[in-house]
């Protein structure tokens, strides 16, 4: 439809310029062919020539009218005009009657040109028998059928060349123009839907660079998603190339590979930096495609963006997550060990040493506790941020998990003493920077590190192996007091590894109820038995014993210390119902742990212990240390008044040695003090210690409190103890830890 609109319009403008041309030559040529008739007195050609101009005149001025009416009116003009011209001058004339078919194929088409084809083929033959057209044939009978039928058939013959030339021609370019609009058509809702779409579309055309260097690109269009995100105008850009908006942050790996793709015409796809008008960064996914004409030459390239700053945000976000740290922005435990293994796995490339530190902030958890987790927080990223400065960018320092940071030192020297002494100036540093005062919302908190240091590389070790042997020196720095540092030793594994295996084989002794408590009298200054202690023992297949010293501490750190603290309770409960019920009623003394004290159903434990066995309350002496008041001090306190309440007595185990503030003494529900044996040991020949033990028992001596001396195991410590009034002395000076049942015959002996 379109394109029957297009060659009518088309015909619409030729008729109307015909028309103009056809006024114009008419005036110019039927006024003097008129004046000439007039002067000949032939006065039917005047008529015609003024009646043609005349009627031509109101057809152009009939604009109004419909074209086919003008345009049959129009041929009528001409068909007259011939008849008349043939009447009047003769064969000659004969031309005019060719203008009307092949006007009608211009103007109408097919049809109408065929039939005025043969009404005017029919006129010349008709009009060739009228005696008034002289029709002569040179070499033909004198018959005016004959002249008139071979005038007409070679008029027919010429008209019809001239007329179905047009005709065809025009319903080629009809058909043509149907497909150009239906083409245009489809270039209009392709431009339309460009211009639409979401992603950034850049079309640009190949120009031949000079010198023979590669094809350069010039852009001829960008659609509207182009102009939004690049706030590039579409003027701005035209005949620039496709690439440039790449900047400085641009890969320049992905640029080259790109240009090469290009420079082979070959289709690329890379994700790219762009920089938009204003300089503003932004991620984007381009595909570029080559096109060809059809001798195959490269002539334009169709470049597809579309904006993926969320996706890489996404990326990046997920990244972050993966290997890093959420608190200190740090690298955490995962890129720590992708780090040290590629350092492992470039070792033997080269013949470089580097060390690895494991960082653990002393005593973190009183501030955590005390001031919240909030405060914590804010120290953690403060000592990542000072670690972070102190290193090199080959250098990682992570965070891998509550107040634990390692450090990964990489190629630090060539030899081990060298590489040793640098990682020893940077452990300085760090313990250094670490100490000093950190500033949290106007309040200053003090904290220290332990560090602990291993060398790598190390034949057969992976990275979790490093990690290790630097985690055990730094437990190696905690044990010498802490705020240290510590390289690793192999003996500290083969230590560590005991401890392990200790650990469980205490587990498999709980188990298997292979542990058992032996007792210890304490007697007064009149040597009666007024209680005893209950000292935990482990025994062995072979008959020997493994040392409270050294399983206890075992039990802290692997955290058994509860389990065994239970068992140790009820057997104490046991205990000093087996005494009872043997006539010999002797107050227990039993270690309880702060771990196994601050279960918040100790007390409850407690009850259950006592029900178990009948034990009356009084018959348990409760021995705590003084650092239980470090920590939940309030919590602490309000559990002791709660088993004092029931009968339960408490001792202080140890005192002197650990918390040393006296101000407690009066607020906890006391019965005793124990003196630790490291000052009976040279009392009363050392000064110091000898002066602690007389302080320790004036104090006590006012404050109401018993007093028990351990370690006693001189007779000359004992009559040192008893002339400055000491109540209970224990020791090997009267007997050894023993089992329960040797302990009752120790007493019948005794008490004889």
């Amino acid at each position: 439809m379109a394109a029957s609109n297009d060659l009518a319009h088309w015909r619409g403008q030729i008729f109307s310029r015909l028309l103009q041309v056809v006024l114009l030559l008419g005036i110019i040529t039927a006024i003097p062919s008129a004046l000439l008739a007039a002067r000949e007195a032939i006065w039917s050609i005047v008529a015609l020539d003024v009646l043609a101009i005349g009627w031509v005149g109101l057809i152009w001025h009939l604009r109004a009218m419909p074209y086919r009416w003008r345009v049959w009116q129009f041929l009528i003009v001409a068909y007259l005009v011939g008849v008349g011209l043939l009447l009047k001058i003769g064969p000659v004339s004969q031309i005019y009657m060719m203008l009307m078919p092949v006007l009608a194929a211009l103007l109408l088409g097919m049809r109408p040109a065929l039939s005025t084809l043969a009404l005017t083929s029919l006129t010349i033959f008709f009009l060739g028998l009228h005696p008034d057209v002289a029709l002569h044939v040179q070499g033909v009978p004198d018959s005016p059928v004959l002249r008139a039928l071979i005038v007409a058939l070679n008029f027919l013959f010429i008209a019809a060349v001239l007329t179905l030339s047009c005709a065809f021609l025009l319903r080629h370019l009809e058909r043509s123009s149907q497909a150009l609009s239906q083409l245009n058509a489809n270039l209009r809702l392709t431009a339309t839907a460009l211009a639409r779409l979401n992603d950034m579309v850049m079309l640009a055309e190949v120009t031949d660079a000079p010198g023979g260097a590669a094809p350069a690109t010039r852009i001829i269009f960008v659609n509207d998603a182009f102009e939004r995100s690049s706030g590039y105008a579409r003027a701005e850009v035209l005949g620039r190339s496709l690439l440039f908006q790449q900047g400085p942050a641009t890969d320049a790996g992905e640029l080259a590979r790109v240009a090469a793709a290009m420079a082979n015409a070959q289709p690329a796809r890379a994700e790219l930096l762009n920089y938009n008008k204003a300089g503003k960064a932004y991620w984007v996914e381009a595909e570029l495609a080559p096109f060809t004409d059809a001798d195959g030459k490269q002539t334009h390239w169709v470049a597809v963006e579309r904006e993926i700053d969320e996706r890489k945000k996404s990326e990046a976000d997920i990244h972050r997550l993966a290997f890093y740290d959420v608190l200190t922005g740090l690298p955490n435990r995962r890129l720590l060990m992708d780090r040290i293994g590629h350092l492992l796995a470039a070792a033997p490339r080269g013949n470089t040493i580097s060390a690895l530190m494991f960082i653990d902030l002393d005593h973190f958890k009183h501030i955590n506790d005390a001031r919240g987790h909030a405060t914590g927080d804010a120290l953690l990223r403060l000592a990542g941020e000072r670690l972070a400065q102190l290193m090199r960018k080959a250098d990682t320092v992570a965070r891998i998990g509550g107040d634990e940071f390692v450090v990964l030192l990489a190629h630090l020297a060539e030899d081990l003493d060298s590489a040793a002494r640098a990682a020893a100036q940077v452990a300085e540093k760090i313990r250094a920077a670490i100490a000093r005062d950190f500033d949290i919302d106007g309040q200053s908190y003090h904290c220290s590190a332990s560090i602990g240091v291993t060398l790598l590389p190390k034949a057969g070790q992976q990275a979790h192996d490093l990690l290790r042997e630097a985690d055990i020196a730094m437990y190696r720095a905690k044990a010498e007091g802490r705020n240290g540092i510590a390289f690793f030793e192999a003996a500290m594994q083969a230590g560590v590894e005991r401890r392990l295996t200790l650990e469980r084989a205490l587990a498999r002794a709980l188990d298997a109820h292979a542990l058992c408590m032996h007792v210890q009298p304490q007697v007064d200054r009149h040597g009666r038995v007024t209680g005893a202690e209950l000292l935990m023992r482990w025994p062995q297949a072979d008959g020997s014993h493994i040392a409270p010293g050294i399983f206890i501490p075992i039990a802290e750190e692997s955290g058994l210390i509860v389990r065994l603290g239970h068992w140790a309770l009820r057997e104490a409960c046991r205990a000093a119902s087996l005494l009872a019920r043997a006539g010999q009623p002797v107050a227990l003394s039993v270690n309880v742990s702060p771990a196994q004290f601050r279960q918040p159903d100790f007390a409850a434990r407690v009850q259950a212990a006592l029900a178990e066995h009948g034990t009356p309350a009084g018959a348990l002496i409760l021995e705590l240390t003084e650092g239980l008041l470090i920590d939940q001090r309030d919590a602490s306190l309000a559990r002791m008044r709660e088993l004092a309440a029931l009968g339960i007595r408490f001792s202080i185990d140890d005192f002197g040695t650990g918390y040393s503030s006296l101000a407690y003494l009066t607020s906890m529900p006391l019965y005793e003090l124990k003196i630790d044996k490291r000052f009976i040991d040279d009392t009363p020949h050392d000064a110091r210690d000898t002066a602690i033990v007389q302080a320790i028992l004036a104090m006590a001596r006012h404050l109401g409190l018993r007093v028990v001396a351990e370690g006693v195991e001189t007779q000359e410590q004992a009559d040192f103890l008893l002339a400055h009034d000491c109540d209970g002395l224990q020791g090997y000076l009267y007997a050894r830890p023993m089992p329960l049942d040797d302990f009752l015959a120790w007493l019948a002996r005794y008490q004889a």
